[in-house]
């Protein structure tokens, strides 16, 4: 056995020793769930004798076959999509303001994190109260110019505005923090060249800010979107997925069908394995076309 043999055999052992127990909690934990969970798509699952019975693609005809199927899409596409770009937005504008030489910038940062590090389902019950029609802080802000406030958990035209804006207020800080860190790693020095040279600040944001924080807003975007579909602990709170399905999302319609209504683990394992297929390929379409965009120079 030669030397290098020994030391090659050696790292591989340190290797095994520091990352195999995150391996083995990995397969245990998240591996072999995902696998269990593909296999119960294509099985009619009993509970109580722990057996299965092979249906091949039945589980997913009776999904899609079911009426509230194409709300639960429609549902999860609207909260994503305005959610992703009201945060990036928002966030990116408070950046730019609170980047700043402002007096008590620093508390006004803390105050506006501090909502990311809160548990969804205790803000969520701040919001109801403030949401609540009859004595709520939106009633309270309207009542002098006798403007009724709208019934927003309470009403289907209403009920995902007022979910986008709970979830944007909570996980805004977070994009804020982010998105400053970022424009504090854009060297000054282009900005100084930029104004020799005669460039308006419109100028300078467009071709200095915005590429400079396309890596950021790259990262932004991935991890927003992935933590928007997952989204489920402001909506049990709030509105389980109501009024009559409007803010019922792929993720809450899981947890719907396989613990509160007639427990069908064919079709939650169907909706698992579409909403991580889902979140794969949006995934990869990210990391293999809208990053050839991104500039880390």
């Amino acid at each position: 056995m030669t030397k290098a043999f020994r030391r090659d055999w050696r790292e591989w052992l340190v290797f095994l020793a520091f990352a195999g127990p995150n391996v083995l909690l990995f397969a245990i934990f998240t591996y072999y769930p995902l696998f269990r969970n593909f296999v119960l798509a294509f099985q009619d699952y009993n509970i109580f004798t722990n057996e299965g019975e092979w249906v091949g693609l039945d589980n997913f005809k009776r999904f899609f076959a079911d009426p509230s199927t194409n709300k639960v899409f429609e549902n999860t596409l609207v909260f994503t999509a305005s959610v992703v770009a009201l945060i990036l937005a928002f966030g990116l504008l408070a950046a730019l303001l609170l980047n700043q030489k402002l007096k008590f910038r620093n508390p006004v940062r803390s105050l506006l994190f501090s909502p990311t590090v809160l548990a969804g389902s205790a803000v969520a019950v701040v919001w109801i109260y403030i949401f609540d029609h009859r004595y709520g802080l939106f009633y309270q802000v309207l009542r002098p110019f006798n403007i009724p406030a709208p019934h927003w958990l309470l009403d289907p035209n209403w009920a995902m505005a007022g979910l986008i804006m709970v979830y944007v207020w909570k996980n805004l800080g977070y994009a804020t923090v982010i998105y400053i860190a970022g424009l504090q790693a854009i060297p000054n020095e282009l900005y100084e060249a930029a104004r020799v040279d005669g460039a308006n600040a419109w100028d300078r944001f467009r071709h200095i800010t915005i590429p400079g924080l396309s890596p950021v807003t790259f990262f932004l975007m991935v991890t927003s979107i992935l933590n928007s579909f997952q989204a489920f602990d402001i909506i049990r709170v709030m509105t389980h997925g109501g009024p009559v399905n409007a803010t019922n999302v792929l993720i809450y319609r899981l947890y719907e069908l396989g613990f509160e209504t007639n427990a069908d683990y064919g079709k939650v394992a169907v909706m698992g394995v579409l909403l991580f297929v889902i979140m794969f390929v949006v995934t990869l379409f990210q990391l293999r076309y809208l990053e050839r965009r991104v500039s880390y120079s």
